[in-house]
């Protein structure tokens, strides 16, 4: 993983939680969960995972980047799909440890590796755990 980009630390939990400083909170592999929402509708497309040079990327090029846990490698989503995520708003929570985005995709707007357009296509159908599937088939 690269190495950690200039964010500062915060010195108090005033600081962390009610400044106007970013201040990630990265876990102790360096990372921070990363939700992309569909920029008009809100509909949540994906989690991933930033590191500290995955966010500092994001926030100069305005595309989403992610580090990938499988790979252990820098993750530029849409390089190779087209599905490129053009962040519209990025806002980190109360104790900066997690971020959310609103994106605009390009392609088909998908971005599910399986090809759907979010990676949440399927719900819990009752108490049991079993699955439905709520999203058209990508293969039809």
């Amino acid at each position: 993983m690269a190495a950690a980009a200039p964010f500062p630390q915060a010195g108090s939990t005033q600081e962390l939680e009610r400044g106007l400083a970013l201040m990630p909170r990265f876990d102790a592999d360096g990372l921070i969960p990363a939700i992309a929402q569909e920029a008009q509708t809100g509909e949540v497309l994906m989690l991933a995972w930033m590191n500290a040079e995955a966010l500092t990327l994001t926030l100069e090029t305005g595309i989403a980047h992610y580090w990938s846990r499988s790979r252990q490698s820098l993750w530029k989503k849409g390089e190779t799909s087209g599905q490129l995520q053009h962040v519209q708003e990025l806002r980190i929570d109360c104790d900066q440890d997690a971020v959310v985005m609103k994106v605009k995709v390009d392609g088909d707007g998908g971005c599910c590796h399986v090809g759907f357009q979010t990676c949440f296509y399927r719900a819990v159908a009752d108490k049991d755990g079993r699955l439905i599937q709520v999203a058209p088939d990508p293969a039809i």
